[in-house]
């Protein structure tokens, strides 16, 4: 992974403008709405919502923008019902791509994404077709200048709470886990008090592909652009090393 840290990334996104940061927000709601409907508003009884809610404060959302999305969710029996569905397929030069949506009108999420996709000239493929190319783990980001703790202190911290690996970075910590033991790492660090710029289990490519030419880069910005917009659209993972 080294070379490849998302955490430049993270900055980036966190800097975009505020509609960015409402689609965020949006997203993040839809995943507080969903793991309350599963599991019950208490955080202490319902793991996938602590993890939410880490989520939502790595992302700087108010806390109580978070505790009313929770009582929301739990008071509201006639809330949308949001099904959770995943598109792959591929873009410019066979770069992977896959679509993690929470929609409440799965044909419009659908014709959503493959026009997404068709106009950055790319095209939406069958389920597995990319999937395989990826794996899935816990991936907690710390930015270094957040972090008064000794890079070895907190690689053996984080082993010793189950993690798999544990990587330095230039400017930040990266530390990955099988998708089971992200919650108990991540509280782990949570209780000494460690800020994490991103903590979310996540589609880790398992090799890159660069673009070289500038149309392709071209649409494969289109692709990605146009899927930011879309607010059934959760996640995207891609495997193009921008």
């Amino acid at each position: 992974m080294s070379g490849h840290s998302k955490f430049a990334n993270i900055k980036h996104k966190k800097e975009k403008n505020d509609a960015a940061k409402g689609k965020i927000f949006t997203v993040i709601g839809r995943e507080i709405a969903v793991a309350v409907k599963e599991g019950g508003a208490d955080p202490a009884n319902n793991s996938r919502l602590r993890d939410v809610i880490a989520k939502a404060k790595a992302n700087n959302m108010p806390n109580d923008t978070i505790e009313r999305g929770i009582k929301k969710a739990a008071g509201d029996a006639n809330s949308v019902n949001y099904e959770s569905i995943t598109y792959e397929g591929y873009g410019p030069n066979g770069i992977a791509i896959i679509v993690d949506a929470l929609t409440d009108n799965k044909n419009r999420t659908a014709s959503n994404v493959r026009n997404a996709f068709t106009k950055g000239g790319g095209n939406v493929g069958t389920t597995g077709c990319v999937s395989f190319m990826f794996d899935k783990k816990g991936q907690i980001i710390i930015d270094k200048e957040e972090c008064e703790m000794d890079a070895d202190d907190l690689m053996m911290m984080a082993l010793d709470a189950g993690a798999e690996d544990f990587s330095e970075e230039e400017d930040s910590f990266e530390i990955t886990t099988a998708p089971e033991d992200f919650s108990q790492v991540r509280e782990t660090l949570e209780k000494e008090g460690l800020s994490m710029a991103s903590a979310e289990v996540t589609m880790i490519p398992q090799t890159w592909v660069s673009l070289s030419d500038e149309q392709d880069i071209k649409m494969m910005n289109r692709i990605l652009d146009l899927l930011d917009e879309d607010d059934d659209v959760q996640e995207v993972y891609h495997n193009w090393e921008e």
